[in-house]
């Protein structure tokens, strides 16, 4: 089995490998654990998840960080979906109770960090307020939110292969993501560090916001490289059951 496993953001990627990708490029993890760094949002991960497929995988990881959708989710919580909504509310099962198991399995040991287990929702733009994440959460009974992996799990379903999604809490429920990160933010959901540098210097009371907003992704890096210490482990589940 030869995994694809898909990242958004840089800041996600360093938590799987040191290693510089460019976007839209396999990388290599091992001989068979693949990346491809994609960029934010629903078309490039779907665009990244097809060029793994075409490259030769057989089941595909959407990787990275998430928004809670439940009060009670603390930054660097890890939820693993298995089944998913997307922006237009069709939901769909991922079959993958296998997967998840093992996968909860692998991990009990190594995380101090709660490990959710529940429906993913998707946005097709980032959600800043408190209010919309709850809104989401209520309406689709789901425990958190991204904007890439019900794409990657659309092209996986596709192809008829396994698919998991790993992704560790950045953004609580009870917060309110601070306006310089909207604002500083490109098409690619990256951050612009000079709109950002000036947006602080004309609204200094946006500063403890980021700085909290920093502290919280950084709890969510910290598990994810935790996870990634036991990636083979988690990846190597179901070519150990096809040669059984």
């Amino acid at each position: 089995m030869i995994t694809g496993i898909v990242v958004a953001l840089p800041e996600e990627l360093s938590t799987l490998t040191a290693k510089r990708l460019e976007k839209g490029c396999v990388g290599h993890l091992a001989e068979k654990i693949w990346v491809v760094y994609a960029g934010a949002g629903h078309e490039n991960a779907r665009i990244a998840s097809e060029l793994l497929v075409k490259q030769g995988a057989n089941q595909l990881i959407s990787w990275g960080c998430a928004a809670a959708l439940d009060g009670s989710f603390r930054p660097g919580d890890l939820a693993l979906a298995n089944s998913c909504v997307d922006a237009d509310n069709i939901e769909f099962d991922l079959n993958n109770e296998g997967w998840l198991i093992h996968t909860k399995t692998c991990l009990s040991k190594h995380l101090t960090v709660c490990c959710y287990t529940g429906k993913l929702a998707e946005s097709r733009r980032i959600v800043s307020s408190s209010h919309d994440k709850a809104q989401i959460g209520t309406a689709t009974g789901a425990i958190a939110l991204d904007m890439e992996s019900v794409a990657i799990a659309r092209v996986a379903k596709l192809h008829e292969m396994p698919f998991l999604s790993i992704r560790a809490i950045a953004d609580p429920l009870g917060m309110d993501l601070p306006k310089a990160v909207s604002h500083a933010l490109n098409g690619q959901g990256e951050i612009i560090l000079g709109k950002l540098l000036l947006f602080l210097l004309l609204h200094p009371a946006e500063l403890p916001g980021l700085i909290k907003l920093g502290l919280h992704f950084y709890a969510a890096k910290k598990t994810l490289k935790h996870v990634a210490k036991q990636i083979n482990l988690v990846t190597t589940f179901l070519k150990d059951v096809s040669t059984t």
